[in-house]
């Protein structure tokens, strides 16, 4: 006896143990396994990405457009004969890869075996039907006036523009407007993706066939909602997710997973990624019977929903990431970094000598909100990409009010979110650069900068201080009024408290040798 034919008995055999054990006890039977299984891969920039965007608005064809793809199982009851046998397999999704088509039956894998797979999927349209119809019989109606109809009968000679008929008397007409075409037989046309098998089976009858595979169309996006106390010491953070499938095809009664993390994927895909999602599938329903579960899973995080979903084509659907953690100790952050934003990220490959560069002053304060991603903070959990939404409680009125919105990039537990919701309003900030010199010939530039923080609350702050040292990469802070934390090669930070409507001034003078 073959192994996959061992392997397939002591499934069944499982199974019937099960099943004979539940009815002795009196319990309910197993739910049935559903017949779709989808694991959604995302690569969507949450800064960007719209999630109800118009699929017409996007190129051509509409389910590639989305930033991401899914693998699809699914299992369908078929009819087998002994032998040779060809078989229909319609209603996949549009943006199937068929390169990563495989096809299996669970009633007898060993017995049963692919001989040819073929993809076909032009669809029929008035066009194709057109020209599946050169040198046949068509009947053509054309408007007379005043209701009338001529009904033309002939040969469809040629459809690129206009309609050449050859009619029965050996004449041939041009018609340029009609209003109805009727052929005579539509037998092999195509309405839908199909994938069409032959394949050789020893079992007759009805065999549990499972078919996987990749397709574009589908998405999906991580939504956090924070929700700060009057103090903002501490907040309440939840979690949905937003999936997106626009793939063709719907999915009832589907068991979900989500994969987090930067899959490599080559182009074509491969199939050894379709058999590495398809068996992490396999173990969807171990997550219980509530919301998503999250694991490892090689080098990335999985989130399986305990419970099965239905995700209609051409729609977007929330379901919760996780139970909203209450009381997640906060912290309101204030940064200052008053280089302009267009030479923040600048960098010379030479020591940088005009006096005039970044000298133009930003006078706005940064907010941050600071959460440490811990269990011991009643987090620890890791986070995929998406974008956040903060509000602010008012318990006088009862109500959350918005007070911004960030991006998160993946954030692994132990590591600290910082959200930048805005800028402060009675918080304001100067730079100014006080003084320039270079020595050519000694290989020496010196800048000095004076940093003013107004604050015009009525409780001190605390400001970090953001300044880039950008004119070269060899630098030396050499007086300052201050003390800094250098955070790169490039970047110090200078922490400073601001009394209550007052102000605060720092310097600095930087060195720069070459």
């Amino acid at each position: 006896m073959r192994i996959a034919e061992i392997k397939s008995r002591s499934r069944a055999f499982a199974a019937a143990v099960v099943l004979g054990a539940a009815l002795a006890r009196g319990q309910a039977l197993p739910a049935p396994e559903p017949r779709f299984a989808l694991t959604v891969y995302s690569n969507a920039d949450p800064a960007t990405f719209d999630p109800k965007g118009d699929p017409q608005q996007n190129t051509y064809p509409p389910q590639r457009a989305l930033p991401g793809y899914g693998v699809v199982r699914e299992r369908r009851e078929i009819d087998l004969k002994s032998g040779i046998n060809t078989l229909r397999f319609s209603d996949v999704a549009a943006g199937i890869d068929p390169t990563t088509v495989s096809f299996e039956s669970l009633t007898d894998p060993a017995g049963t075996a692919v001989l040819e797979q073929n993809y076909e999927f032009d669809l029929v349209s008035s066009a194709k039907l057109l020209e599946k119809y050169i040198d046949k019989a068509v009947v053509v109606e054309r408007p007379m006036g005043d209701g009338k109809i001529e009904t033309i009968e002939g040969t469809l000679l040629s459809a690129a523009q206009g309609l050449v008929i050859k009619t029965p008397d050996g004449g041939v007409r041009i018609i340029n407007g009609y209003s109805g075409i009727r052929v005579a037989d539509a037998a092999g046309l195509i309405t839908k993706p199909t994938l069409v098998w032959q394949l050789t089976a020893t079992k007759e009858g009805k065999h549990d066939a499972l078919v996987t595979y990749q397709t574009s169309g589908l998405t999906w996006r991580a939504d956090y909602n924070i929700v700060l106390n009057e103090k903002n010491t501490a907040a309440d953070v939840g979690a949905w997710v937003t999936m997106v499938n626009r793939s063709g095809v719907n999915y009832p009664d589907t068991r979900l997973k989500l994969v987090a993390g930067d899959v490599q994927r080559v182009t074509p895909p491969q199939r050894a990624e379709v058999q590495f999602a398809a068996r992490a599938m396999r173990d969807a329903a171990e997550a219980g019977a509530g919301g998503f579960v999250e694991k490892s899973l090689f080098e990335y995080h999985l989130y399986t929903l305990g419970r099965t979903t239905s995700l209609p084509d051409n729609s977007t659907k929330q379901i919760e990431l996780f139970e909203k953690k209450l009381d997640v100790p906060a912290k309101k952050v204030f940064v200052y970094y008053g280089l302009p934003e267009q030479w923040r990220g600048f960098y010379s490959p030479q020591p940088y000598q005009n006096r005039d560069l970044g000298i133009e002053t930003n006078k706005k304060v940064d907010v941050y909100i600071s959460i440490d991603n811990k269990e011991a903070a009643g987090l620890g959990i890791p986070l995929p990409a998406g974008r956040v939404r903060v509000y602010q409680r008012d318990d006088t009125e009862k109500t959350a009010e918005f007070v911004g919105e960030d991006v998160i990039q993946h954030t692994p537990k132990d590591e600290k979110l910082l959200i930048r919701v805005g800028s402060a309003f009675d918080i304001v900030g100067e730079r100014k650069q006080t003084d320039f010199t270079v020595n050519v010939d000694g290989h020496v530039i010196t800048e000095s900068f004076e940093i003013k923080l107004r604050n015009h609350k009525k409780e001190a702050v605390s400001v970090i201080v953001k300044e880039n040292l950008f004119r070269w990469a060899n630098w030396e802070i050499t007086a300052k009024s201050d003390a800094f934390e250098k955070q790169d090669y490039r970047t110090v930070h200078f922490p400073v408290d601001v009394p209550a409507d007052g102000e605060k001034v720092v310097t600095y003078t930087v060195k720069y040798t070459w």
